[in-house]
């Protein structure tokens, strides 16, 4: 029989029914110890002798017991009373998400909030290892205070392994059990709806039957219906095991196409096809709020066979994608691209030799960058899920950022050396000297490689400080370099660019793998800027795209062709750096565009007013306006640089250099205009050098060597940034 008001409980006093179902009665009760409402759920008569129905109602104690969430009802205490066993629960004031239903689907802004509150309950629920199994609009209720998930008495362990068949009554919730879509001689089954195909076939569940019923709540919170509807238990049973729901967006032309793309998702067949984490839909309805609905995602995807499952994120002008690598063949989504700007009063800085090129943490969740201010270049922090960025204090003029293996720490260069820093703010910590860093990576046993100068093999050291041991042999009769290391998942393997100086274009410069404790290295694959490994791939750069092979990390071998992930990504030719970073779990931030590809060149006046183009979409590595102000000396190419005079008042080209095998850049005007002296690196052989050379300014008769020096053991050496003094007598450069 129901329970009374005035019927004591321990220290509960009930107060009113809530509601009744299969499975439980609900009171409001009050807690006479601590002077608080709350609800009280109990076995009714009819169960309370059942070991089936008392082992569900000990499971569900256990349940939430172990969760701890704002979207997860809160459980005050377990007990019994004579043969009368309870649970005391946080009373929530509000609707079943059934009953707000009832009155149609949620305007978009309110599905979007509610849905991601349902996917944090969800995530929280799935890392304690616990597996819902009903979750439906009538176990989630509507509060102030957000939507929260209810009654987990079908819920699992996820990792026992139980074997879970279709349910056979609904559970109570809060609120009066709704009416529910489906009877069969007068059987209860309304769960039916948002059962997992798997689920219904008896197989076992996991985490993501879950998300299954999840973009079926999600879906019914859209459209107003079901995702999947029939007569009969039968025949929901079909719809969900063989057929697709409606789209969204032919249900309502003004969804956007981001939120079908999620709920699809959500609802794929095959498990290992769907979202598989609920923290992941949770950023995708947010990232829809924050705008990025606006994107024209296509209803239809593609599918491509062990390509990429693209998702999306984005700084600035300066586009990225994110990217997660599938190993399945499935239905791929489109990319996804928005932008969103550097932090206030700044500018990234990504290129250059002391640039902070964007960096993914290990698990995916955050970007590591540099952006340069008023002062100086810092490093920040950027939140994925929430976009939120936070400058690291005491990372002035830092550069070439990387993480350590558990997103607690990054690592950098500065001032000649190589630093360390908590995420969470601390002081700097200095690890070893490092001249001009080129890249580090930071491996499990807490051993840093990296480079600790542009012209030198690899190090090691240990991540707490010490002296350096070499870590790569540079062998100097093919390379000038080794850089850009990055540690496959033993953590005592890498990988590494080994290139040279003279040669850009030597078959044997490219992706090396060497191993911690052996100076000797294996030749992987040709490219002209680093690579990373994730989740079985190796990406990197060559010939303008950005491409990913099947990687061997055991054997060190590619398996079938280089897979293109992007044309047009961004390349630093000068340090061999292509813009881009991934996570260990396959998660992918690329810098779409250029930085020096594609220039646009203009004309303007003091006060930025355009007084005329100059050149398109060319190729700029720096240049000079000659003394009169009517000329552009300039860099230009890619890869190979020639050296070229733009007319500023009457739009004139003139080459002045097109010296097979050589590159020639850094060009400069002699005080009279009638020269121009530029450096000259040898390109296709291994005797690097770097000679200072002067040309006639009007392309007139053949360049000639001004200077070329050698190191004092007779080898070439390299010579930067000529520049004439005023008077013309002296040429002023770098060595």
């Amino acid at each position: 029989m129901p329970l009374a008001p005035g019927t004591k409980l321990g220290p509960y006093e009930i107060q009113s029914p809530l509601g009744a179902g299969g499975m439980g009665e609900v009171y409001l009760a009050r807690d006479t110890r601590l002077e608080r409402t709350v609800a009280v759920k109990i076995l009714p008569d009819h169960l309370a002798t059942s070991p089936e129905a008392q082992e569900r109602f000990e499971r569900e104690a256990r349940s939430i017991s172990s969760l701890s969430h704002p979207n997860i009802c809160h459980l005050y205490d377990v007990g019994h009373e004579g043969s009368t066993r309870f649970l005391v629960m946080e009373y929530l004031q509000g609707e079943s998400l059934a009953q707000r239903l009832a009155k149609g689907p949620l305007p978009l802004e309110q599905l979007l909030r509610v849905g991601a509150e349902i996917a944090d309950g969800l995530e929280r629920a799935h890392k304690s290892g616990v597996v819902h199994r009903d979750l439906k609009p009538g176990n989630i209720m509507l509060t102030k205070s957000g939507a929260k998930l209810l009654d987990f008495g079908l819920a699992k362990s996820a990792v026992t392994g139980v074997r879970a068949g279709p349910a056979s009554g609904v559970t109570a919730t809060y609120a009066p059990t709704a009416a529910t879509k489906i009877t069969q001689a007068g059987t209860v089954i309304g769960t039916f709806q948002y059962m997992a195909p798997e689920q219904i076939e008896g197989k076992e569940v996991d985490a993501r039957s879950d998300i299954f019923a999840y973009g079926a709540v999600l879906y019914e919170m859209a459209t107003g219906r079901c995702a999947f509807e029939g007569k009969s238990q039968i025949s929901v049973a079909s719809a969900i095991l063989e057929r697709e729901p409606e789209p969204i967006t032919s249900i309502l032309p003004a969804a956007p196409p981001a939120l079908d793309h999620v709920i699809r998702g959500c609802l794929a067949k095959d498990p290992d096809a769907r979202w598989q984490s609920a923290g992941d839909i949770a950023r995708q309805l947010r990232w829809i709020s924050s705008g990025g609905s606006q994107v024209a995602l296509p209803a239809t995807a593609r599918t491509r066979r062990n390509l990429l499952h693209w998702l999306g994120w984005a700084f600035a002008a300066i586009m990225f994608a994110v990217v997660g690598f599938v190993q399945h063949n499935r239905t791929v989504p489109p990319i996804i691209r928005f932008s969103s700007p550097p932090p206030t009063d700044t500018n990234f800085f990504f290129d250059g030799d002391f640039g902070g090129p964007p960096v993914i943490s290990p698990d995916g969740t955050q970007i590591v960058f540099a952006a340069r201010s008023a002062t100086a270049p810092s490093l920040y922090v950027q939140q994925l899920s929430s976009g939120t960025t936070t400058r690291l204090d005491g990372t002035d003029d830092a550069s070439f950022p990387f993480w350590s293996p558990d997103g607690k720490f990054i690592a950098f260069f500065s001032n000649g050396k190589l630093e360390r820093i908590p995420l969470s703010g601390g002081a700097v910590k200095v690890i070893a000297d490092a001249l001009t860093g080129r890249g580090g990576a930071w491996g499990k046993d807490n051993i840093i490689v990296f480079a600790s100068d542009y012209r030198v093999a690899l190090l090691k050291v240990d991540a707490n400080g010490g002296t350096p041991v070499p870590a790569t042999k540079l062998d100097t009769s093919l390379h000038s370099t080794h850089r850009w290391p990055n540690f496959l998942p033993d953590g005592k393997h890498f990988l590494f660019l080994a290139t040279n100086h003279g040669s850009g274009t030597d078959e044997k410069n490219g992706i090396y793998l060497g191993q911690v404790g052996d100076t000797s290295s294996k030749f992987i694959v040709q490219s002209d800027a680093q690579a990373i490994f994730a989740n079985g791939y190796l990406l990197h750069h060559i010939g303008g795209r950005l491409v990913a092979h099947r990687f061997d990390p055991g054997s060190g071998t590619l398996s079938g062709g280089p897979q293109t992930v992007a044309e047009g990504e961004d390349l630093d030719p000068g340090t061999w750096h292509s813009t881009f970073s991934a996570s260990s779990n396959g998660i992918l931030v690329y810098q779409g565009g250029s930085g020096r590809h594609g220039f646009n060149l203009v004309l303007t006046d003091r006060k930025g007013k355009l007084l005329k183009p100059v050149a398109e979409n060319i190729s700029f590595h720096g240049g000079e306006v000659s003394p009169d102000g009517k000329r552009l000396v300039m860099a230009e190419g890619d890869p190979r640089q020639e050296i070229w005079v733009y007319g500023l008042d009457n739009g004139s080209r003139t080459p002045l250099t097109f010296e097979d095998g050589a590159n020639n850049n850094m060009p400069s005007w002699s005080p009279d205009g009638r020269r121009v002296v530029f450096q000259m690196a040898s390109v296709g052989n291994v005797a690097n050098s770097a000679v200072l050379r002067s040309v006639l300014a009007n392309g007139g008769g053949d360049a000639q060597t001004v200077l070329s020096l050698k190191s004092a053991d007779g080898s070439p050496s390299f010579s930067f940034w000529p520049q004439y003094t005023r008077d013309g007598k002296y040429l002023v450069f770098n060595q």
